[in-house]
């Protein structure tokens, strides 16, 4: 399964300006904000969240909350998903795979969800 989001940073950049550290913490846990050095950052790990509620096929709600998709980087920097329990369980997820690039003033994620099959 795919996902896919594209986020205009400016748009993350106010969020920020805005309401601080407490806006990124409506869908960030700290260790991810530990991650964040700036606006451009945080779009990138929005449009994460987004693509992976968008590869499971539910959008954020509900079924999928922002703090169900917990990305951290490996010892290289990359970044890489890990998805709570429920998630990976319910729609039997055995890989992630994530990218996030950033152009000019846009971050772009896109999210592949590996699926065991029965």
């Amino acid at each position: 399964m795919i996902g896919i989001d594209l986020i205009k940073t400016s748009r993350m950049n106010r969020l920020m300006e805005r309401f601080k550290e407490k806006g990124l913490q409506k869908f960030l846990s700290s260790s991810e904000i530990s991650l964040i050095k700036n606006y451009k950052t945080a779009a990138g790990f929005w449009a994460v969240k987004e693509a992976t509620s968008k590869a499971l096929g539910l959008g954020i709600g509900s079924e999928c909350s922002f703090k169900d998709i917990e990305i951290f980087k490996n010892h290289k920097g990359s970044p890489h998903i890990q998805l709570s329990e429920k998630l990976l369980h319910t729609h039997n997820i055995i890989d992630t795979s994530v990218s996030i690039t950033h152009d000019g003033e846009y971050a772009i994620a896109v999210v592949v969800l590996e699926v065991q099959k029965n």
